[in-house]
């Protein structure tokens, strides 16, 4: 089964979501001067392709080392969202009938083609009631190729809250999506893994984010 990289390579100045730490990724040792190469990398746990744990909204929510690995791994169903268009609403008809428990949910906007530039804020983003019905349908991880699943930038953020509520997992900035996307309307089978750094206690952190595509 071939493997499709969803990840964002991670390099300093790279884009964050507004207010986030800067990253910063720079030589630490190396060769010349210390036998080896070591990188100093300065960043947030939200930086570039990451996932968030429900602690991310509520410090009495699950931080991501007490979540179980099954929420970060298995058969994932891909929603075309495209249509949404910048700033768009995705609501609950673009999932129903598509999802069920157990499944992980990527929610494919296109919006990837616009990340480095200005216009990657103005992305698509879960309305309330999709949200809430994908917790309804029993899913516990949802995927999406932009910055946030709420608006950005958002004084409220509803559907992170009603996800984390139920102790589900939130992948950001996923990318590549079209690839799996055409994979799977060609009829091949789906696997994702976005497993995410072990940090005690964590809100999020990054992820390699793969997905493996075949019959």
């Amino acid at each position: 089964m071939p493997i499709l990289d969803l990840s964002v390579p991670i390099r300093s100045g790279m884009p964050v979501y507004p207010g986030d730490p800067e990253v910063t990724v720079r030589p630490a040792l190396t060769v010349a001067a210390d036998g080896v190469n070591v990188l100093h990398l300065d960043m947030g746990s939200q930086t570039g392709t990451h996932v968030d744990a429900p602690r991310h909204i509520d410090d009495a929510l699950p931080a991501l080392d007490e979540l179980p690995l099954e929420r970060f791994t298995g058969p994932a169903v891909v929603v075309d969202a495209r249509a949404a268009g910048g700033g768009g609403s995705i609501g609950r008809e673009y999932f129903e009938g598509r999802v069920a428990a157990g499944v992980i949910v990527l929610v494919a906007t296109g919006w990837s083609e616009h990340w480095g530039t200005h216009e990657y804020l103005n992305h698509p983003h879960l309305t309330v009631a999709a949200a809430e019905y994908l917790v309804a349908s029993g899913v516990r991880t949802v995927g999406i190729d932009a910055l946030s699943v709420d608006p950005t930038p958002a004084e409220e953020i509803p559907a992170h809250r009603i996800l984390c509520g139920a102790h589900a997992v939130i992948a950001e900035n996923l990318t590549g999506l079209a690839a799996v996307l055409a994979a799977q309307e060609a009829g091949q089978r789906v696997e994702v893994s976005l497993f995410p750094l072990r940090l005690t206690g964590a809100d999020g952190a990054p992820v390699r984010a793969v997905a493996r595509v075949g019959l």
